[in-house]
């Protein structure tokens, strides 16, 4: 587009100071003609394009010229900001790519939008690397070189090799279509099929991967969200899920719903507490997240969690008993 490309000229010749007719073609792949008549245009719409002549010469801009967002409130100009705080795009490889355009947007910001919007992102702080009990967030760190390859296959519609740890298990080669990528309280996931068949791969998994030349065998439209929810409410009701109905403290609520897969059921109690059915993704899942709530949540079925962490308790209390 047209604009996009007076934009880019405008930002080359910012960073170049001065630049020849051929150079800015080569840059932008266009031809001479179309360079000159993009300066046209922007001389026409009031920037300070000049043309040095001689044999060293070429277009510049007048010293001090900036480019100005004048489309940008300063809530926009500070949502950006903070959207560059944010780790999210650290799952796709992205951060860097993030960091540099916000700069970029930062630069070309009216001066009393960038004063003041970057003045009050220093007041804002999201998903900061400890919580207040000073425990790490759980943000995955994930080899570059693995998930541009990624990324890639994603981008491109090509099919992708990855070497991915199911489990316990070893680590094992495998072929996929891509689909997508999704984040998720900084986890990372590959949405794929494999021989026809819907697959989810956990993005910190992959220790190896490569794009392929053949195309992958998937749909040209994707809707991620309702793909999502969909492979969310298969993974919910499938496997060696087991389903905990339990009472819990309202100060330990929270707890139990960011550690539980889903909430299936929840009615309030005359004292306060919940009465909440929950499902877990297996036996030692609920047991851990029971514990875990220590007296802030009461197992009521299915029986045998009951006997479980009494068990725990019992062997607790005889270890420390005077």
């Amino acid at each position: 587009m047209r604009a996009d490309r007076l934009v880019s000229l405008v930002l080359l010749l910012r960073r170049h100071g001065q630049l020849s007719a051929t150079a800015l073609a080569r840059e932008l792949e266009v031809s001479t003609r179309t360079v000159l008549r993009d300066i046209e245009a922007l001389s026409a719409a009031g920037v300070p394009v000049y043309a040095e002549r001689g044999r060293h010469g070429g277009f510049a801009l007048l010293p001090g010229f900036r480019t100005e967002l004048t489309g940008l409130n300063h809530d926009e100009a500070l949502a950006l900001l903070v959207a560059g705080s944010r780790r999210g795009a650290q799952v796709f490889g992205l951060g860097s790519a993030l960091a540099s355009a916000v700069l970029k947007v930062v630069d070309a910001l009216p001066e009393s939008y960038r004063r003041t919007a970057a003045g009050a992102a220093e007041r804002l702080l999201v998903d900061p690397e400890t919580d207040l009990l000073s425990r790490r967030t759980s943000a995955e760190e994930l080899p570059d070189a693995v998930v541009t390859e990624v990324r890639r296959a994603v981008f491109a519609g090509h099919k992708l090799r990855i070497l991915y740890a199911a489990g316990e298990r070893e680590p094992d080669w495998r072929t996929v279509d891509p689909i997508g990528l999704v984040t998720v309280r900084e986890q990372g996931y590959l949405l794929a099929t494999r021989s026809g068949e819907d697959r989810t791969y956990r993005l910190s998994r992959i220790t190896a991967a490569e794009e392929l030349d053949e195309p992958a065998r998937r749909p040209e439209r994707v809707d991620l969200g309702r793909a999502w929810q969909d492979r969310g409410a298969r993974f919910r009701t499938g496997g060696d899920m087991v389903v905990v109905r339990l009472r819990v403290h309202p100060a330990r609520r929270d707890e139990l719903v960011a550690t539980a897969v889903a909430v299936l059921a929840e009615e309030a109690e005359p004292d306060g507490w919940s009465c909440v059915e929950v499902s877990f993704q297996d036996s030692r899942h609920a047991e851990w997240a029971l514990w875990q709530l220590s007296a802030g949540a009461e197992a009521l079925e299915p029986r045998w969690l009951r006997v479980k962490l009494h068990e725990r308790a019992t062997a607790l209390a005889c270890r420390y008993r005077d």
